[in-house]
């Protein structure tokens, strides 16, 4: 295992987080920023209101791509065992 294996197993590690907290981290800022304005243009001050639907919206993305994040946590999982296989030979 040399320095550039290194690099490239780091950084696929962390382009696969990303890309699977990436549909969570939009969905909550897009939520955050609906009802912010909404709040703002009502002047409705409860905190109960910025929290529940955040929570069902991530909830909903996490049911609809479920599946798709599983697949692609499952191939890196696959290519990781692997390359640990590979190194043991």
């Amino acid at each position: 295992m040399d320095s550039s294996f290194a690099l490239y197993l780091g950084r696929h590690t962390l382009e696969t987080a990303l890309l699977l907290a990436a549909p969570i981290l939009v969905t909550c800022m897009v939520v955050g920023v609906t009802v912010t304005l909404l709040q703002a243009v009502t002047s409705i001050r409860d905190m109960t209101l910025t929290m529940v639907p955040k929570l069902l919206a991530v909830g909903a993305v996490a049911l609809f791509l479920g599946g798709w994040m599983l697949h692609i946590v499952l191939n890196f999982t696959n290519e990781i065992f692997g390359h640990i296989q590979n190194i043991g030979h």
